[in-house]
């Protein structure tokens, strides 16, 4: 894997790429999301279905992590009238995910340290192989 988290084949929502935007996340929006992007949950879910596979939780935390993957934008909800449950879905995949975290992320550096962390960042790619300037390439025009 090169570094920022393709495989050297370019695979970036492999399974690396999985346990990568997994690690992101906190337990159980975790827990929660590895079944989605595995498709152990078959879409559109419900709260009802998520609990269901994890019958331990209360069902009000099932409720309350899925709505702040949604507010994250992990998930996208259909909540139309006259159905007593929403609809859930993801979002997108989980290299989507890391692509749009690692942007938030780099602007916030960018924002909080200035130049300072251009300069690092411009350094860390003059030190990259051919072979991980090639997959960045790929990854910026798969996005």
């Amino acid at each position: 894997m090169v570094e920022g988290g393709e495989h050297a084949d370019g695979e970036a929502g492999g399974p690396f790429g999985l346990e990568r935007a997994l690690g992101v996340l906190g337990p159980l929006e975790a827990r929660i999301m590895q079944a989605v992007w595995t498709a152990a949950l078959a879409a559109p879910f419900t709260v009802h279905d998520v609990h269901d596979r994890m019958p331990e939780l209360a069902y009000t935390t099932v409720l309350t992590t899925m709505r702040r993957l949604a507010d994250k934008g992990l998930l996208e909800v259909d909540a139309a009238v006259g159905r007593r449950s929403h609809h859930y879905q993801a979002a997108g995949d989980p290299a989507a995910f890391l692509a749009s975290q690692s942007d938030r992320e780099a602007a916030a550096v960018v924002a909080r340290y200035g130049d300072a962390a251009l300069a690092a960042f411009a350094l860390r790619l003059e030190a990259l192989s051919p072979q991980q300037r090639e997959a960045l390439h790929r990854l910026r025009s798969s996005s």
